[in-house]
């Protein structure tokens, strides 16, 4: 079976997501044809999802006017030439049911002045923020207890030293609240603030312990981890960052939700987007830049590939760019035409989809780069790259997988014509590097791939030390969004999806799916020894009960809830959290990996501080858990690249010790 065929049988998200806006529009009375556009431009890819393409389900419940920019300036820019703004505004209304009556944005255009941006948007209806729940901004007060970056730390680690509950509270966690969000990511929280994004542009401040909302802007779509920091930059002292969908970056003052600067568009290739957080170092936040090239190239008349990844530093207090590093270095050059007569180039790809690692004491930020997208060979693909943060000159970079030329819609059954020969498995790196001090002294940088294996090197030069395969991996991970390590060992969750999806259609009978490397699958999480790289435990994903009501996958005959374990895990003195994209949230001793507490996301439905009812949970993938105060935060029904388990409205669930 294709992965194609796999993703159209398993994963139609449209048909089922319980509460995505109704897609049934009244003809129009003049102009463009809504429906028939999406058919002609859009359907192949989003109706039912395919790869990594949203599924229509979010783009139902996304405002109007953002899917008009994202058609104009965003990763679709290059599949709508030749429509019309008339045209992009009729697609918009014609998924959500609502008018896009704002013009289309500009190659240059920046989101509404502070004082338009700050204080109480209005959500849409169903996202509506009970009066009886808006609390009043009190100044942010930060603790020991503050996870205030994606990674917590300068070193990525997601360790949180102070969690403000001990190992033995774990086993009485309980719900305390919940809240719903389209697209939610990360949150950060400083003190009683909590700070999240989520993909269809709305950015909330909430009382960390209630939930409740202390303000929400508009139009910040991001799918990045909001960076807290105490800066003379904003009036109330503490600034916030977010890199948006749109290649630029905001910094807000995070008490009021002010703007403070908009940085100038940092990538002119349309495709490319900011998914991994940008992070901050001194006086410099440093932004990485991925794209949606992948997808883009299914399309015959498009001139594959151009995009390149890259590392941007920007000036903390000004938002000016400093300096912009690529990762692939070859010359661009023309390289053959496909049968439409497109001219086809390259070297292309290298895409950073992950958050950097600041190393200051060396000077150097770290960065884990995606495949190539063409045959033209690039060393800047799939490698970890070391950039000297003055500069951004290449240190030193270190490729694992040469050769790993991938774009979307390429199979022994189906072969676009862009498609590079020959393919790679698309292994690429998803996860950010993390560097560990050993207990001798010298440091090691530990970085994991979506072929499974797990990489120490030397952080001065790139050397490899090391290397351990803790699963078969696929296209969709092994080691897909990250890794944790405390003080002694380092903590891998692994996916395996693919192997999963295997062993489904195995029992019906059905072939494997096609053009993915096979193997037994092993889902789980182990702890390794970051000396050696020695397996120290591993405990794999128990097989659970689990219902997916937003989405109700499907595999070719009955439900398909996959067990893969690709969110990024969180580690606290003595405790592991890690989540399944069966919706099963668990806590494991990080001696052992014995199973501490168990929590189904799945198994109830939730009404939400914002109203919603009955709210389902589904997959935990992504970028993990954050804990702090005494908190453990954890977003349900992501929507991630497998289409798995995603509801369209995703709902964070909060939990502390007894739900006190």
């Amino acid at each position: 079976m294709k992965l194609s065929q796999w993703i159209v049988a398993g994963a139609a998200l449209v048909c089922a997501a319980v509460f995505a806006t109704p897609l049934v529009v009244h003809a129009q009375a003049a102009g463009p044809d809504g429906e028939a556009l999406f058919n002609a431009r859009c359907k192949a890819c989003h109706d039912p999802a395919v790869g990594r393409a949203p599924p229509r389900a979010t783009l139902a419940v996304m405002p109007p006017t953002q899917i008009v920019e994202i058609l104009t300036t965003g990763p679709m820019a290059p599949m709508a030439t030749g429509l019309s703004p008339e045209d992009k505004r009729a697609i918009a209304a014609y998924l959500t049911a609502r008018p896009a009556t704002a013009p289309a944005a500009g190659p240059d255009a920046h989101p509404a002045p502070a004082s338009a941006r700050g204080g109480f948007a209005q959500p849409p209806a169903n996202f509506g923020v009970d009066p009886k729940c808006m609390t009043a901004a009190p100044p942010i007060r930060e603790t020991a207890s503050d996870w205030a970056s994606v990674g917590v730390d300068a070193d990525s680690r997601r360790f949180q030293r102070h969690p403000g509950l001990a190992k033995a509270d774990v086993p009485k966690l309980k719900l305390k609240w919940s809240f719903s969000m389209v697209g939610g990511g990360m949150p950060t929280v400083v003190g009683d603030w909590l700070f999240i994004t989520n993909r269809t542009g709305k950015f909330y401040a909430l009382d960390a312990k209630t939930g409740c909302v202390r303000w929400v802007l508009d139009g910040v779509a991001a799918r990045t981890t909001p960076m807290i920091v105490k800066s003379a930059i904003s009036p109330s002292g503490w600034a916030t960052f977010v890199g948006e969908r749109n290649r630029t970056v905001h910094a807000f003052d995070a008490r009021s939700g002010r703007e403070i600067w908009a940085s100038a568009q940092l990538e002119s290739n349309p495709v490319g987007a900011i998914t991994g957080t940008p992070v901050i170092s001194g006086g410099q936040l440093f932004v990485p830049m991925s794209s949606g090239e992948e997808g883009a190239a299914t399309q015959p008349a498009y001139a594959c590939c151009s995009f390149r990844g890259s590392l941007s530093a920007l000036d903390l207090a000004t938002g000016k760019v400093q300096w912009k590093t690529y990762v692939v270095t070859e010359p661009l050059h023309p390289t053959r035409k496909n049968s439409v007569g497109t001219q086809l180039q390259g070297p292309a790809g290298g895409a950073i989809w992950s958050a950097p690692t600041a190393d200051a004491r060396r000077g150097l930020v770290y960065v884990a780069t995606g495949d190539s997208y063409t045959e033209v060979d690039t060393k800047g693909a799939d490698a970890i790259v070391a950039m000297e943060m003055a500069t951004g000159k290449v240190r030193w970079s270190r490729q694992v997988t040469p050769g790993d030329n991938f774009i979307m819609g390429c199979n022994a059954a189906v072969r676009g014509l862009n498609c590079p020969n020959p393919m790679g498995p698309d292994y690429d790196f998803g996860a950010s590097p993390i560097l560990f001090k050993l207990a001798a002294g010298r440091d090691v940088l530990l970085s994991g791939q979506k072929s499974g294996t797990v990489y120490g090197m030397d952080p001065d030069s790139g050397r490899l030390i090391w290397s351990t395969k803790v699963g078969s991996g696929s296209a969709l991970g092994g080691v897909e969004w990250g890794m944790a390590a405390d003080d002694k060992r380092l903590y891998v969750a692994n996916s395996d999806i693919l192997n999963l999806m295997d062993e489904i259609l195995a029992r019906q009978g059905q072939p494997p799916v096609e053009g993915e490397a096979s193997g037994p699958a092993r889902p789980g999480l182990s702890a390794l020894d970051p000396a050696t790289g020695k397996v120290l435990w591993t405990t794999p994903a128990p097989v659970a009960p689990c219902r997916y009501a937003g989405d109700a996958s499907r595999a070719p005959a009955g439900s398909a809830c996959i067990r893969a374990q690709s969110a990024a895990p969180s580690v606290i003195p003595g405790v592991v959290f890690s989540g399944t994209m069966d919706g099963w949230f668990r806590a494991y001793d990080a001696a052992s990996g014995q199973i501490l507490w168990a929590n189904s996301t799945t198994a109830q439905a939730y009404d939400t501080l914002n109203q919603v009812k009955a709210q389902p949970g589904g997959a935990i993938d992504g970028l993990g858990p954050t804990i702090a105060g005494g908190m453990v935060y954890v977003m349900s029904g992501f929507n991630g690249p497998s289409r798995t388990g995603g509801n369209g409205i995703n709902v964070l669930l909060a939990y502390s010790v007894a739900g006190r």
